[in-house]
């Protein structure tokens, strides 16, 4: 199947409250663009360097997505278009994203990555820990940054019922940190989910998933 029936497969199955990210890293810019031209404008990228070449080539009302693990050096170079960024494990990084943001007077979206998964490899941070970053006073004065939800990645494995566990544990953090509602903390969106075991996510309250190699076919790393 072509890339824009892909795309059309994949949408016609989602409930209208979820919002899909089209995973575009390692892909060529004339690739995005028949997801581009098939009416598709999020797109979501794990390297910095990547997504700002792209973003320079490509037409301007598309929305990126930051979703690799973000190093603080990094954000200077996208603070300017990046339109969410799902990867905010520490406060350090929130901090600097807000002093970016506001250089360009922007209020940049994040979302807290909890950790949800066994591996070690996975970044992310705890319920608690996102608790004490939202209700801190250090936190009330970021204006230039706005906490819109949570991200998680399950555990790479084919054991199902993990997959589930762990996103129910996504879930439930979401719910667990609603309460606390505040002026840059507006918690609506739950990102989990990636070509794997998109539908399982949606069936466990994913409100935004990520999908790579279902819309643009399988990878090189090469």
């Amino acid at each position: 199947m072509s890339i824009k029936e892909n795309l059309s497969s994949i949408k016609s199955k989602l409930p209208e409250h979820v919002t899909l990210v089209a995973v575009s890293k390692t892909k060529p810019v004339d690739t995005i663009m028949e997801a581009y031209e098939a009416g598709h404008n999020t797109f979501g990228e794990n390297k910095v360097q990547e997504m700002v070449e792209k973003y320079e080539e490509m037409p301007k009302d598309i929305e990126w997505h930051m979703i690799g693990h973000l190093q603080r050096n990094k954000v200077k170079y996208m603070a300017n278009f990046v339109r969410l960024i799902h990867g905010v494990d520490n406060f350090k990084l929130l901090k600097e994203i807000n002093k970016q943001a506001k250089k360009h007077d922007r209020v940049i979206d994040c979302l807290f990555q909890i950790k949800i998964a066994e591996e070690d490899s996975k970044f992310g941070m705890s319920t608690y820990e996102a608790k004490e970053i939202i209700t801190s006073k250090s936190f009330s004065e970021l204006k230039n940054i706005r906490i819109t939800g949570v991200m998680g990645m399950a555990t790479f494995t084919n054991n199902e019922t993990q997959i589930k566990q762990e996103f129910n544990v996504l879930k439930q953090t979401f719910e667990d940190l609603k309460p606390l509602e505040t002026t840059n903390f507006k918690p609506e969106t739950i990102s989990m989910g990636m070509s794997g075991d998109y539908q399982l996510a949606i069936a466990c309250g994913s409100t935004m998933i990520r999908v790579g190699s279902s819309i643009f076919g399988a990878r090189n790393y090469q």
